[in-house]
Formats: C-alpha cells, sequence, structure tokens
C-alpha cells in the first residue's frame, strides 16, 4: 500500500496576489510565498504611516514639516504600489507553484487580524497617547492665532511625570471640556496654580499686573492686543460689542488653569465654566499642517508655527 506524499501544486492567481497587497502591503507576497519580502514591506508601511508623521511633526525645523509630510505620503504610496506590482509579477510568473505548509487560509486570516486589527492601531494608539495627535478646530473662539477650519499637530508630551514641558502661561492647550467629557476644547492658557487673575472690561490682570503691552485699531471698531505676562507674548481681539462683558477676579486653585480664548469676546472659557483640572490638560498645540474652511484651502497657513 503506499501513500500520496506529493506536493501540493497550486498555481497563483496574479489578480488575487494584487488584490491583497491593495489591502495590505505585503500581503500578497505572503500569499506568493515570500515571506522576509512580506515582513519588510508591511513593516516600511508601518514605519511611514505612524511614527514617521510622529517624527516629523515633533522633531523637524518648521519650515520641514510641510515638505517632509509631503515626502513621507510620496513614499507611502510609491511603496503601496510597489507591493502591488511586484505580487502581481510574482504570482504570474509562478505557474506551477508549490504550496509551503504554511500557506493556508487560517494563516491568512490570523496574519490579517494580527496586523490590521491588533498590530496598526495598538501602535497608533500609542503615538496618539504619548506623541502627537492632529486636531480640527471647528470654531473661531482663538482667532486671530488658530483660525476656523485649522487641522494641527498636538504635542503629547506635555504635562506629563517625567516630561520637560511643563504647562505655562501663554501656552496654548488641548484640554477636555468640564461640562462635557466627550469634547475638546482649545484656549490658551493665562492664569497657572496660585496665580490671581483679574478681568476688568477688556484688561486681563495677573498678579495685580496688566498684560496689555500693546493695542491697534481693529474691525468694526474692535481692538486688536499684545499681552504679556513678563516672558511670552501673544495676541488676543476684543470685538466692539454692547454685551456686557464677565467681570472675573479670582485666585486659581491648586493643580487647575485658567484660560481664555483670543477671541475673547467670542470664547467660552474660564469665565463661564471655571478654571481647568491640570490633569485635563493633554496636549499642546504646535503647528498647523492643513487649513481648510468652506471647502477653500488656506495655502498661506500651512506649516504655521503657533505661539
Amino acid at each position: 500500500m503506499q501513500t500520496d506524499i506529493s506536493p501540493r501544486i497550486k498555481r497563483r492567481k496574479p489578480l488575487f496576489a494584487l488584490l491583497m497587497s491593495f489591502i495590505l502591503p505585503g500581503y500578497g507576497q505572503l500569499y506568493n510565498g515570500e515571506a522576509n519580502k512580506a515582513v519588510w514591506l508591511f513593516l516600511g508601511f508601518t514605519l511611514l504611516i505612524i511614527p514617521a508623521i510622529a517624527l516629523v511633526a515633533l522633531y523637524l525645523p518648521p519650515d520641514l514639516m510641510l515638505p517632509a509630510l509631503l515626502g513621507s505620503l510620496l513614499l507611502l504610496l510609491a511603496l503601496w504600489l510597489y507591493g502591488m506590482i511586484d505580487a502581481f509579477r510574482s504570482a504570474r510568473r509562478q505557474q506551477d507553484y508549490v504550496l509551503q505548509g504554511w500557506q493556508q487560509s487560517g494563516v491568512y486570516v490570523l496574519v490579517l487580524i494580527l496586523c490590521s486589527v491588533l498590530a496598526l492601531p495598538l501602535l497608533t494608539d500609542y503615538v496618539r497617547r504619548n506623541l502627537v495627535e492632529s486636531f480640527r478646530v471647528p470654531s473661531g473662539s482663538m482667532e486671530p492665532t488658530v483660525m476656523t477650519g485649522d487641522l494641527l499637530f498636538a504635542d503629547k508630551r506635555y504635562n506629563r511625570p517625567g516630561v520637560k514641558q511643563a504647562v505655562q502661561r501663554g501656552d496654548i492647550a488641548i484640554f477636555v471640556y468640564p461640562n462635557n467629557r466627550t469634547l475638546y476644547f482649545i484656549k490658551r492658557i493665562i492664569g497657572l496654580p496660585g496665580d490671581r487673575v483679574k478681568i476688568r472690561g477688556d484688561e486681563v490682570f495677573i498678579n495685580g499686573k496688566s498684560t496689555r503691552l500693546l493695542e491697534e485699531p481693529g474691525q468694526n471698531g474692535g481692538r486688536r492686543v499684545t499681552e504679556t505676562d513678563g516672558k511670552r507674548q501673544w495676541r488676543a481681539y476684543w470685538a466692539n460689542t454692547r454685551t456686557e462683558l464677565p467681570q472675573t477676579e479670582m485666585t486659581v486653585p491648586p493643580a487647575s488653569v485658567f484660560v481664555m480664548g483670543d477671541n475673547r469676546t467670542a470664547s467660552n472659557d474660564s469665565r463661564f465654566f471655571g478654571t481647568v483640572p491640570l490633569q485635563d490638560v493633554v496636549g499642546k498645540a504646535r503647528q498647523i499642517w492643513l487649513s481648510v474652511n468652506h471647502g477653500e484651502v488656506k495655502w498661506e497657513r500651512m506649516g504655521q508655527v503657533l505661539q
């Protein structure tokens, strides 16, 4: 009695290999039995889509951010396209392909789950929580510094144990909105723990000193103001409005900060909802990477550093 131990010969399907590489770079190479090439393509794709963006956003000089992002995107598309073409050609050459022991449908499904459902989401989540995250600004409460439709990078290496970036006056912070913890707000930090903040009309005082450094006429009777805490400067805008402005005088509690929008007469901030716990400050706005409002791209704002 003889046992059939002849190898399993199964022709590779070029279109199927191409489709698999479209779903996930390197996946088509795995189908073709080229495991080593599959690993390198997937690693290259993963590094370009997540860590490379974090490095560009956090470490490159501001004037290089936009070219580097575009370069990373082009490299990513080129790698993806190469993987698809290579998988197609390799499958077409393998007319009498001998299946390896691990080439089974269950293995393919397992690899897809591990890469797409576990590895990529976990790496993305780590970068967003600990390094950098992108936010879109839907309102004009921070104008003229941050405009409606700005998409910006926020540095998440901020206000955390063991990091160098402590919260300072003048920082543009991303924080959890106290009245709805499903929302993030963006405002400027005006008062630190223990600071005495006083607001009278359209003038802000910190520890008894006015922050106003320079005042210029704005549109429709408003005022553009340059403010300072003695170390840093920032711009604010007060519109000419008949609405009574809130009068505020308080000492910022421990472990909290007082925040205000730069568009002072159109901002929901600490004058209305109180101070923000330091633990809810999750990032520092760093740089604009795209700005789109009502379908119009504001090219001049791309790459602008926020301060």
